[in-house]
């Protein structure tokens, strides 16, 4: 028996042609939005993606995507998926090794409740997100789950820096196109289609 996650095709190439370093928070999350929507538009998975990368020199280790309906994998989320393939490709389980550099995991949203688990225990040391309000759920429709209500306080009490509202709108933009294609809302109990297609803020 055997279990594994594979990007897309698409997402693989994509990453071969990415600049090795990417400094700016900006520019790292501006690609992780780019892959989020690149993703559902080629019906790859959820408009979710994440990327790996040194803190401090940028240099990018993966970007990766949300893969559940097509790998048949409710834990197949993006930043599941790409902590993975990050510790595959460093040759480590443990991202916050202190013989290697820092490690900073960016994604398109605040990780859902089974993502934020995985962050803490991947070791990474920071943690850029696009936003964490109410207004992915309220847009798209999926269940984030039961965040801990302090959860940034949590993560930074074990030594992962929270940076927060990075490219917001470029973010919301991607779900509002989502929720407006009518794609499938994979949430456990039989998904179903965005109830909320086009819906504002």
């Amino acid at each position: 028996m055997d279990f594994s996650i594979s990007l897309p095709d698409w997402a693989v190439a994509e990453n071969q042609h990415l600049p090795e370093f990417i400094p700016s928070l900006e520019d790292r999350m501006r690609e992780v939005i780019r892959f989020s929507r690149l993703n559902f538009e080629r019906g790859t998975g959820g408009p979710f993606a994440a990327g790996v990368f040194e803190r401090d020199s940028g240099r990018r280790i993966v970007l990766g995507v949300n893969r559940v309906v097509p790998s048949h994998c409710s834990s197949a989320h993006a930043e599941v998926t790409t902590l993975s393939l990050a510790q595959r490709l460093l040759g480590t389980f443990d991202l916050g090794d202190p013989r290697g550099p820092a490690y900073q995991l960016v994604v398109n949203w605040r990780p859902c409740v089974m993502c934020y688990g995985a962050t803490i225990w991947s070791g990474v040391k920071s943690l850029v997100i696009a936003g964490s309000g109410p207004e992915l759920e309220a847009i798209t429709g999926f269940d984030e789950g039961p965040i801990h209500p302090r959860w940034d306080d949590e993560l930074k009490q074990r030594g992962i820096a929270v940076v927060d509202g990075v490219l917001t709108a470029e973010a919301l933009a991607v779900f509002r196109d989502f929720a407006a294609s009518g794609a499938l809302v994979y949430n456990a109990g039989g998904g179903g289609r965005s109830p909320r297609a086009g819906a504002a803020d």
